[in-house]
């Protein structure tokens, strides 16, 4: 489910930030109105709260007092539970172009590749090829917006925020095909 939410639209929000464990080490996870806004690789750092600050410049940020809906959601997404993560909300920000982007790499299944191009093309720009990778780099809700699904053209697994090496972990864990 996309939501396509708008920084700063609701100005009693508390985002919670929770670190979890997984299998690919720490993640850092920032919820808004019970939607994900950041899944970011790591615990918590400065770079996230800045990120928050930027975008929610109004609005306070406070540790989670539990898991959570999502965290467990996200748990059964690597207990095996593939398409665990298609059913949690995001908010994403971003620019239009961008979101259309995140839009068609949440449409991509669990255990499939898309190319750059392809991406392109579903989001109607069929010679963004860069612009979607730029994009597609820009993703601020990692493993829920599976950018870990898009390769190269010619097959390779191309760069990933996160390190090539969860990139190729969680495309193993989907039974996607690794060139």
């Amino acid at each position: 489910m996309f939501h396509g939410g708008f920084a700063g639209d609701n100005l009693d929000c508390v985002i919670e930030l929770a670190v979890i464990d997984t299998p690919i080490e720490s993640l850092t996870l920032a919820t808004r109105n019970g939607r994900v806004c950041l899944l970011h690789f790591g615990a918590d750092d400065a770079s996230v709260r800045a990120t928050l600050q930027r975008w929610y410049p109004t609005e306070s940020v406070q540790e989670s007092s539990g898991p959570g809906v999502v965290a467990d959601t996200l748990g059964r997404y690597f207990d095996g539970d593939l398409e665990a993560i298609d059913r949690i909300p995001v908010e994403m920000n971003g620019t239009p172009f961008q979101k259309r982007v995140w839009d068609a790499l949440r449409q991509v299944p669990a255990g499939k590749t898309a190319t750059y191009a392809e991406i392109a093309v579903l989001v109607g720009s069929p010679a963004a090829v860069r612009a979607v990778g730029a994009a597609n780099g820009a993703n601020p809700v990692a493993v829920i917006v599976p950018c870990h699904r898009i390769i190269g053209s010619n097959g390779t697994l191309t760069g990933y925020g996160g390190g090539l090496h969860r990139k190729e972990w969680l495309l193993r864990h989907e039974g996607g095909r690794l060139f």
